[in-house]
């Protein structure tokens, strides 16, 4: 049974000089002439018609671009009309309303977020690991991630997981044989290098985990919470790591009363710095607000930096205590010892430890290459390294290599129960074949969807 037509503006909210209403379905006729007029005639697959966009008297609404991709060569594979007109967003609405008139009788209806990509995914124009680059590239915030994003639409990472999954299974193909033969006295496995297989498919795996794993930072970012005492620097060095002035900096202890939020780019690697009202006991309402909420961003950070002052480096212990109450279970935890230019120490890192001035910039790139350390970033890490995975997919490639260590486990065994072995392998590749679609339960696919824009 056909999908009904669908409808949406593929263009973001508010003005520009450009607007996009995107029509996809089966059968699209009624909407064309409905749109078009007598200028239907002059529409040709994927060559572009300067035309007006009618409304139900006749009279124009628009003026612009009317593109037709006849399936199944258009993005969701069914018969594609795109609108491109003025991106005001009452002419939009308009069009999108006279769009869903013309197409009543055909039941043409708004579409749902992600629709249309996830219409791409069920007619084979793209597989899972693609979609999701999708919605990945629109909300890049880093060229680096935006790059990444690219590559994977492209297939890159789809390619990688095929390889791995084809690997798997010709080695579970060999067990099989081995299995459905046993009195032969050639040993199917010695011969055909079956550890040796193995051995590179999980050295194979290691490596696009590892690459994913950097990828899932760079897609997300890093969760970066400033705490501390009053007036220890924290604004200070929100600024110094953002390179502008973001927070208020004053010799007045208590100045930051809520929380202060800045994305930033280190490295290609985005970081949500978060700067906090400072921790103390006070009578103050306002400012104690800003400290509960200090203390409920503790649970959401991905690492926190304990700032204190380095002409009292052991004075809010009490601080500490507060932090380590709220903390997430293995989040990384860095004192930073700001303002030794006060007290004439040389910027360093030791241990947990790094030395800096937020004030002089002195140090602030010590942090920088410890916060980077603390994502797990390699140096020579470039676009043409990174799989912009999302935590599902780095998820399915941890399963996957779980089970393929359990098969190693069995096949290095002298009464090695082949029968294991072999679904070992096949529960290996169904963890491979998730990432791209092939084995996903559809109640994964709505959720999935459902987190894209209406118009993609």
């Amino acid at each position: 049974m056909a999908a009904d037509p669908i409808v949406a503006i593929a263009t973001a909210p508010g003005r520009g000089g450009i607007g996009i209403v995107r029509v996809s379905g089966a059968e699209l006729a009624p909407v064309i002439e409905g749109l078009l007029g007598a200028h239907v005639d002059r529409l040709r697959p994927r060559v572009a018609l300067y035309a007006p966009f009618l409304d139900a008297s006749g009279a124009p609404i628009d003026e612009g671009i009317a593109l037709f991709f006849p399936a199944p060569h258009s993005y969701t594979g069914e018969n594609v009309l795109e609108l491109q007109g003025h991106g005001g967003p009452v002419v939009l609405r308009l069009l999108v309303e006279r769009c869903l008139q013309a197409g009543r009788e055909i039941g043409l209806r708004i579409a749902e977020p992600g629709e249309f990509t996830q219409r791409a995914f069920l007619n084979d124009r793209l597989d899972l690991a693609q979609a999701e680059a999708v919605a990945d590239l629109i909300d890049a915030s880093t060229e680096l991630a935006a790059r990444s994003a690219v590559r994977s639409l492209a297939g890159e990472f789809s390619r990688r997981v095929h390889a791995l999954h084809d690997g798997l299974v010709e080695l579970r193909m060999l067990v099989e044989a081995t299995l459905d033969f046993p009195e032969e006295e050639i040993d199917f496995l010695q011969k055909a290098d079956a550890g040796g297989r193995l051995g590179r498919l999980q050295q194979d795996l290691d490596q696009l985990l590892a690459q994913s794993r950097q990828g899932a930072v760079l897609r997300d970012g890093l969760n970066v919470v400033l705490v501390g005492a009053p007036n220890v620097g924290k604004s200070s060095l929100l600024n110094a790591l953002a390179g502008e002035e973001i927070a208020i900096v004053t010799a007045v202890p208590g100045t930051t009363r809520d929380r202060i939020a800045q994305a930033i780019s280190v490295d290609g690697i985005p970081l949500n710095v978060i700067d906090t009202a400072g921790l103390r006991p006070t009578a103050d309402e306002v400012e104690r607000l800003g400290i509960e909420r200090t203390l409920a961003e503790l649970a959401r950070a991905d690492a926190v930096l304990h700032l204190v002052d380095a002409n009292r480096p052991g004075a809010d212990a009490d601080v500490m205590e507060q932090v380590a109450a709220r903390i997430g279970r293995g989040v990384p935890l860095l004192t930073v010892v700001n303002k030794i230019d006060l007290t004439g120490q040389v910027p360093g890192v030791d241990g947990d430890r790094v030395l800096l001035s937020a004030r002089t910039g002195a140090g602030v790139d010590l942090l920088r290459d410890e916060l980077k350390r603390i994502a797990g970033w390699e140096r020579d890490t470039s676009a043409e390294t990174l799989i912009l995975a999302r935590a599902r997919q780095v998820q399915a490639l941890e399963r996957a290599r779980s089970h393929l260590a359990a098969a190693a486990g069995h096949a290095a065994r002298r009464d090695a129960v082949l029968d294991l072995l072999a679904e070992e392998l096949r529960l290996a590749g169904n963890a491979l074949a998730e990432i791209t679609g092939e084995f996903t339960a559809d109640d994964l696919l709505g959720v999935i969807f459902s987190r894209f824009c209406i118009g993609k």
